[in-house]
């Protein structure tokens, strides 16, 4: 894959030569997201162990982005100079009074998980994967899914952050009401998050259950009957013979549940055996099936911690679109169903509830997530992209901030009704544009 064409195909490549700044680090061998499909700009990592010395570098660097785990799939992470990361901010504190736990920004949802669960807690929503962490999912407005579930930054009740003159910031939920909802989907341009502060629900068992092909004729008048037959639902396409090839219906047990799982559900047939999203690929990684209860966090996620979610090398592309209209715009990408099913792993459809956070690609809006697992094929998925956006255009699509679009950046801005507020935001507490890179200004910025 040519690398720097990927680069200028996000919007992300940053002429100019590398500034070197003070570093309490050392400069690091190239680094890679987590999918292989982007090789970072910069070799300068800092690694901080404590919120002083993030604001020791803060203060150091006059351009700086944090990273996360290295999920995201474009550029918004990235750097030409400067990148911190939080990974060994790993500390977890519950607080039993208010029903709230705080992690450092290095602390993954895997990692959390038993921790809050052994004490009798749980989170409301996961995402498919636990490999990500609390900070890079929360900035991003990553989702997992359910009619009623709101993306996980919903979850947030404070936000701890180091901002440009390395002053550390206090926001909650409680007190700072509007600019709070602005400053949880963060993009990484209001500081570095160090800590977050999640509310905490009583813990709950979950049990899995797939089903096969069911005809997408069943979504015109049953869209939110179907994905709303579990606490979490997914269906899976390949596009081709207007079905899905999967249906994944999680289920919140309650106290005496039977657990009990018809054999068809709408016309698609209850699996016998564990399935992989992606048809033919083995299914040890996947999380419990087959109805089989188990912890909140051993099944909202599609994959297990301990292996390589998903494909592994890949591209990800995702759309919000209004859920009411979900139907047709599942028709209008199934048009081009021959041109996207060569290379692609795997599309996901599923539903988000409406929120208010100002950057969420579910702000106001119930939302029907349209995802799509490509093959490390950017020639190819790049000629595509505009296509798909294309017939998404009616419908208002918001890409996933963390993956593949190609959407113009007047049409993206268009999208978040108080984008002012959040630039104007961004401009007091970031005068210098220290957190800014070439992704928020070209997304963001630009005409």
């Amino acid at each position: 894959m040519d690398k720097r064409e990927f680069l200028k195909g996000t919007g992300a490549l940053m002429a100019g030569s590398m500034v070197a700044q003070f570093s309490a680090g050392q400069p690091s061998a190239p680094r890679e997201n987590w999918a292989g499909n982007l090789t970072y700009s910069t070799d300068h990592l800092h690694t901080p162990a404590t919120v002083d010395e993030v604001r020791a570098v803060v203060k150091n660097c006059a351009e700086l982005r944090a990273l996360g785990t290295r999920h995201s799939f474009n550029t918004i992470a990235d750097s030409t100079h400067n990148q911190i990361s939080l990974k060994r901010l790993d500390d977890i504190t519950i607080d039993d009074k208010a029903r709230t736990v705080t992690v450092g920004a290095g602390v993954t949802y895997g990692a959390l998980a038993p921790v809050i669960d052994a004490r009798g807690y749980a989170l409301h929503n996961l995402a498919s994967l636990p490999h990500i962490s609390v900070a890079g999912a929360i900035a991003t407005a990553t989702h997992g899914s359910g009619i009623h579930n709101g993306n996980l930054a919903t979850a947030v009740a404070a936000l701890e952050v180091v901002t440009a003159d390395g002053q550390v910031l206090h926001l909650s939920r409680e007190k700072d009401g509007d600019q709070f909802l602005g400053a949880v989907v963060g993009l990484g341009a209001l500081g570095v998050v160090t800590h977050v502060t999640l509310h905490l629900l009583p813990t709950y068992q979950v049990a899995q259950t797939v089903y096969r092909n069911l005809s997408f004729d069943h979504l015109q008048h049953h869209l939110d009957e179907i994905f709303g037959s579990g606490y979490s639902v997914s269906l899976f396409t390949d596009w081709q013979k207007h079905r899905a090839t999967q249906v994944w219906i999680k289920r919140r047990l309650a106290p005496g549940d039977k657990n009990e799982w018809p054999t068809e559900f709408f016309g698609a047939a209850r699996a016998a055996e564990k399935l992989h999203p992606i048809e033919g690929h083995p299914a040890e990684s996947c999380t419990e099936q087959q109805g089989i209860p188990g912890p909140w966090y051993e099944r909202l996620p599609h994959f297990r911690m301990n292996f390589t979610p998903s494909s592994g090398r890949e591209l990800q592309t995702e759309y919000f679109v209004p859920r009411e209209r979900g139907y047709e715009a599942i028709l209008a990408v199934e048009k081009l169903r021959d041109r996207i099913t060569p290379h692609l792993f795997v599309t996901e459809l599923r539903t988000i509830a409406a929120d208010e956070l100002w950057m969420s690609m579910a702000h106001e809006r119930p939302s029907l997530a349209i995802h799509f697992t490509w093959k490390p094929e950017w020639p190819e998925v790049r000629e595509i992209l505009p296509l798909i956006e294309a017939q998404l255009a009616p419908f208002s699509p918001r890409p996933h901030w963390a993956k593949l679009f190609t959407i113009p950046p007047s049409r993206v801005q268009a999208q978040y009704a108080r984008l002012a507020d959040f630039e104007a935001m961004l401009e007091r507490r970031d005068p210098t544009h220290k957190f800014r890179n070439e992704f928020l200004r070209h997304n963001l910025y630009a005409g």
